[in-house]
């Protein structure tokens, strides 16, 4: 293994244990001492000082963050036709225009992304790390940011939601964020024949009516929509078959190693978007995977249809913890609101059930999970009852198929 490829698995190495404690044993250490200061802060902060934070606040608002990705990957771009890329020109739109966001989300989501940018740039810079390698880690981590910064951006407008000229603005605010990553779903509608972005913008559509009629479960509903249909186009670039980068880079690896390894880099940083919510219920499946786009794992073994069922059984063990808390909350919102959550993993691998059971348990599987739905949302125990041992065995049988 050369030096520039030792320095990256080092570094995609470091990422799991970083992505899991860096960021909050800083927030475990400090968060009583700022809890403790807060009060006195703003009594005795000037004047002058609260200006200066309120203006930072205002440029930032104004950033133009689509611009400034455009442009550095542009630079980075240059790699792939053997030109030279002025990394110093990278890291100066980085630390101006985007570093203040992804150390905001950093802050909010306890992740270390800044780190791992700012890392990857300097070594691309010193020519420890191959410009490709540091430009797919700069933009799907990049992504990523701009990912949970509309996940944010929901949150604050379900905060606010009595101020719905303040929720307009929230979900405004995510709809330009999501402009920069449509382009990421357009390409797995192309791949896989998916409606991906129709589904997201029928949410934001259904999101903006239910702020007009003042309908919160509505609202919640829409965004989890475009939040799994998210996370179903990351899971597509990184494991599904047959166009997913384990896919892609087990194929390379047959001809040309170094084209191997950017894929397999390039399916571990589009992970990352996905990787902290199946750690948290299929944590075997989460970690399997993360080994296997390490850039320390051979190329050379990495296992596409292996990675792809650890997937399929990971996703269908999130959507039966999905549907228990929906069982565990009957009668309240939160009950709907997982209920469409389990119904969206299912669909997130619609097709691996399809060719593991045949269309016709998919089928029946889907209109399961819809009859639930309606059945949570009409607070129908009886027909709830009814339906959810149906999904739950054909989700165990989804995650035997796929061992």
């Amino acid at each position: 293994m050369s030096l520039k490829w030792k320095w990256l698995a080092v570094f995609a190495a470091a990422a799991l244990a970083l992505g899991a404690c860096g960021q909050s044993k800083q927030t475990a250490g400090t968060e009583k001492e700022s809890s403790n200061q807060t009060a006195v802060e703003k009594q005795e902060k000037p004047k002058e000082e609260e200006k200066a934070e309120n203006e930072k606040e205002e440029a930032e608002a104004e950033v133009d963050y689509a611009g400034a990705f455009s442009e550095a990957l542009a630079e980075l771009e240059k790699a792939k036709q053997g030109g030279a890329v002025d990394f110093g020109k990278v890291e100066s739109i980085y630390k101006e225009k985007l570093q203040p966001l992804v150390q905001k989300r950093d802050a909010e989501f306890e992740d270390t992304l800044d780190q791992h940018i700012t890392n990857a740039l300097a070594a691309g810079k010193d020519g420890s790390l191959e410009p490709l390698v540091v430009k797919q880690i700069f933009d799907k981590l990049m992504q990523k940011v701009f990912y949970t910064t509309i996940k944010h951006e929901f949150t604050e407008a379900e905060e606010h939601w009595a101020n719905k000229e303040e929720v307009k603005e929230e979900l405004e605010e995510a709809k330009t964020f999501y402009a920069i990553l449509q382009s990421t779903v357009e390409k797995r509608d192309a791949a896989y024949g998916t409606k991906l972005v129709d589904a997201i913008n029928g949410a934001f559509a259904q999101m903006e009516q239910a702020v007009q009629n003042d309908d919160a479960l509505s609202f919640a509903l829409g965004k989890q929509v475009v939040d799994k249909t998210l996370m179903k186009t990351f899971y597509l670039a990184s494991g599904a078959l047959p166009h997913g980068y384990a896919a892609k880079a087990a194929a390379a690896a047959k001809e040309n190693a170094e084209e191997a390894k950017v894929e397999q880099a390039e399916g571990w940083a589009f992970y990352q978007s996905v990787y902290p919510y199946m750690k948290r219920h299929a944590a075997e499946e989460a970690d399997y995977i993360l080994k296997q786009f390490d850039l320390q794992t051979d190329v050379k073994t990495l296992d596409p249809k292996a990675v792809n069922h650890a997937f399929v059984r990971g996703w269908a063990k999130v959507a039966l913890h999905e549907y228990e808390e929906s069982k565990e909350n009957w009668g309240q919102d939160k009950s709907v609101i997982t209920a469409l959550e389990g119904a969206l993993f299912i669909n997130m691998i619609e097709q691996d059930i399809k060719t593991l059971l045949g269309d016709k348990a998919y089928t029946d599987l889907n209109e399961q999970a819809t009859r639930y739905l309606e059945a949570a949302k009409a607070k129908n125990k009886a027909e709830g009852d009814k339906w959810l041992p149906q999904i739950e065995a054909a989700l165990q049988q989804v995650i035997q198929k796929a061992n």
